[in-house]
């Protein structure tokens, strides 16, 4: 018993020490023969219960957003033209003096030309275009073309240089046209696309959003109430369609601001409440017709309404009063301070100007007005504006323009 007692206890000594060796040595031997666990059970109509796993919170998509205006380019691109406006300049009155000529060659041509490009639309069937009056002036020949390739020679109907606007005609058969949109509820961030013949490459699109609503004093026109924009606007743009996503017109391309001739990002356009009325006038009358009431303006600053002792802080500070004109007539008179034009406030010269120049001529118009301490509303019967030339100032502006 001894015996068998001692060979077991040797066996158990060997055992243990073979396993102290084994898991220190080779510890995955002994790992691999434990036993695992039994499989859970899951029921098939039983419902797992979710697992959280972190998320990154995406902008929800707008379906209503567009991804491509390529329909709005397509409705709108056939009526935006080319135009080719050229100018004849006459002989050098000493070409035929010996000695220019000797210094200068034989000058064979009597007249040279002078030729501006530029783009239009056209907004009606019968052929009616507008553009701008910067493109055309003082041309003696203009020529459009069309995207289908097609062109005719136009006629002028009618120029506004105050508003920058000209109305052409041309004679053509099937001409596409455009659709006038709306600017009511035109705002800061909307999609727009410029349209033109940029540099005279061929007509080209571009896209961005509105970026301004009502600039003016800017010193490019009489009348200014420009939307501006970031879509790419350059010399060549002058006249194309500013549409809306769906391709409506919404203004015409007028001015960039540049310091290199090509675009920074800001453009301007004619509003088209404003070139539809100009085209209208144009077309019915041969000229625009606007109130006037023969006052000099200059807006209001801080520093002048505490030098008055005036009460009230906005308005346009009349300077002027012409002898015996409308205003002057109505018992307006300098040193007033004008607060508003029939319902509509102004605050600033260009402000006045659209008002008054929206009024309509015979008619008699309610003029709110700051007099010292005294609010008064003046009865003025509203004049026809006079036609106004450029001024020399006026016309570098132009020179200086994109064409």
């Amino acid at each position: 018993m001894r015996k068998t007692w001692l060979i077991f206890s040797q066996a158990v000594t060997v055992a243990v020490a073979v396993l102290f060796v084994v898991s220190t040595l080779k510890p995955e031997w002994v790992k691999r023969g434990a036993a695992l666990p039994a499989p859970s059970v899951v029921s098939i109509n039983s419902v797992a219960p979710p697992v959280s796993l972190p998320t990154t919170s995406l902008p929800a998509t707008n379906s209503s957003v567009p991804q491509s205006y390529s329909s709005a380019a397509k409705r709108a691109s056939p009526a935006v033209v080319s135009i080719t406006a050229s100018k004849v300049t006459a002989r050098n009155p000493h070409a035929n003096d010996p000695n220019f000529r000797r210094y200068f060659g034989q000058q064979d041509r009597q007249e040279q030309n002078q030729v501006g490009l530029g783009s239009g639309v056209i907004v009606s069937p019968e052929g009616f275009l507008i553009t701008n009056n910067h493109v055309i002036e003082g041309a003696d020949d203009i020529e459009v073309m069309l995207t289908d390739g097609r062109k005719a020679k136009a006629r002028i109907v009618g120029t506004d240089p105050e508003s920058d606007v000209a109305v052409l005609k041309i004679e053509l058969d099937k001409l596409p046209s455009i659709t006038f949109g709306s600017t009511d509820n035109l705002q800061v961030g909307d999609v727009v696309l410029a349209i033109g013949n940029p540099f005279g490459v061929g007509q080209t699109v571009t896209s961005g959003i509105v970026s301004a609503l009502g600039r003016n004093q800017l010193g490019i026109n009489t009348f200014e109430n420009f939307i501006q924009t970031d879509a790419a606007i350059n010399p060549g743009n002058s006249g194309g369609a500013l549409v809306d996503a769906n391709g409506n017109l919404l203004g015409i391309n007028t001015a960039i601001y540049s310091r290199t001739g090509g675009s920074m990002g800001i453009g301007f356009a004619i509003p088209v409440t404003t070139a539809r009325q100009v085209m209208e006038g144009l077309i019915k009358d041969g000229m625009v017709t606007r109130g006037w009431i023969g006052v000099e303006p200059r807006d209001l600053t801080a520093e002048i309404a505490a030098t008055f002792n005036l009460p009230v802080k906005e308005g346009v500070l009349i300077t002027g009063v012409l002898q015996n004109g409308p205003a002057s007539e109505g018992g307006m008179r300098p040193g007033d301070v004008v607060l508003k034009i029939a319902d509509t406030s102004v605050t600033n010269t260009s402000q006045l100007l659209n008002a008054v120049a929206s009024l309509k001529p015979k008619a008699p118009a309610i003029i709110s007005v700051q007099r010292g301490d005294k609010a008064l509303a003046l009865t003025v019967t509203v004049a026809q504006r006079p036609k106004s030339q450029i001024t020399a100032q006026q016309r570098q502006r132009e020179q200086q323009r994109e064409q």
